[in-house]
């Protein structure tokens, strides 16, 4: 079985953040949201398949120096040129004669996936998994699975009435002989972007099941629920090269990289990660990102993302993102 990773979005719930950096490479504690899925992937394949685009293609190769992935590029360097989900796979599967697992690169799940790949070796089916919302006004954000006896009878992307709380999750078990079907779906200029659409289509044809998954999973599509991710897969790093004046307070988990200097009454923690190069002066950071090469001067921050190379001073920020080289002062 071909293991396919799938990163070819940009992300625009999350720009300004993503315009420079792929969703997937983000930090999620000392890991990247990718190197999860990965680890969860890489002992059903070898090698693992990565489609991206031409924009963050040398960021994923950096990516993956020292793992077994291989990387597939679709020849798109922005959002508008952009082939869709589908026609990305399309790309991908046609050169495959294997059965293979699909996965959202941006997925951050708790549970392993052995019991869908069993399922899909039984039933010699399509398998997508599935996750209960429990919530019908969650649910109309995703793609959303009518189930009967195992079998999704039908799948509604975003409905404005979901007949339930089971949402697709952008896991997918395909037999060798979908390739195919997914070819001649992307060439009948059906719709390309969602991989749920297609599910919806092969839904109509054939019996496709559902694999109901419990545990944890973020959809990481917006800046609160990566907030979220990030908080629950927290762990702790301190390069041995950041400066941490005696004054200040590092409440774990944290994760702060190297050169990054921390002055005055500085209380960083919990759930933060500072990126390489940070000065940190007289600020709290709780519950956020900021990337590399910011200045913090007498700041508050919580549940935000700031970009690289900001300077901010003497202000309060909740619940914000912040684009790269910003300034921003109060008084």
């Amino acid at each position: 079985m071909k293991v396919i990773i799938m990163a070819g979005g940009y992300a625009t719930r999350l720009w300004p953040i993503t315009k420079t950096k792929a969703k997937p490479l983000l930090p999620v504690g000392t890991k990247k949201i990718v190197d999860h899925v990965y680890e969860k992937v890489i002992k059903f394949s070898s090698p693992v398949l990565l489609s991206t685009n031409k924009r963050f293609e040398e960021d994923f190769r950096k990516w993956a120096e020292g793992k077994d992935v291989k990387l597939v590029i679709e020849n798109t360097m922005r959002e508008e040129e952009k082939l869709g989900a589908v026609k990305a796979l399309a790309q991908v599967v046609e050169g495959i004669d294997d059965d293979f697992l699909v996965v959202a690169g941006d997925n951050i799940f708790s549970f392993e996936l052995d019991v869908l790949v069993e399922l899909f070796k039984e039933k010699k089916a399509p398998v997508t998994a599935l996750y209960d919302v429990g919530d019908y006004e969650l649910a109309k954000r995703y793609g959303v699975a009518e189930l009967d006896g195992g079998i999704v009878r039908k799948f509604y992307e975003k409905p404005e009435k979901p007949p339930s709380t089971l949402v697709g999750i952008a896991i997918y078990a395909f037999p060798k002989e979908i390739a195919e079907v997914l070819v001649e779906y992307v060439g009948g200029n059906e719709k390309s972007d969602n991989l749920g659409d297609f599910l919806s289509f092969l839904c109509q044809r054939m019996d496709v099941y559902g694999c109901l998954f419990n545990g944890n999973w973020y959809d990481v599509g917006n800046p609160d629920s990566y907030i979220e991710a990030f908080k629950f897969y927290a762990d702790s790093f301190v390069h041995d090269s950041v400066e941490i004046a005696r004054a200040a307070k590092i409440i774990e988990p944290v994760v702060i990289e190297k050169d990054v200097v921390i002055k005055g009454r500085s209380i960083i923690g919990p759930y933060a990660y500072i990126g390489e190069g940070c000065e940190i002066d007289s600020s709290d950071v709780s519950e956020s990102v900021v990337f590399s090469k910011t200045i913090l001067k007498r700041v508050r921050l919580w549940r935000s993302i700031i970009d690289d190379d900001c300077e901010i001073r003497n202000i309060e920020l909740s619940s914000s993102i912040i684009g790269g080289h910003a300034k921003i002062q109060r008084g």
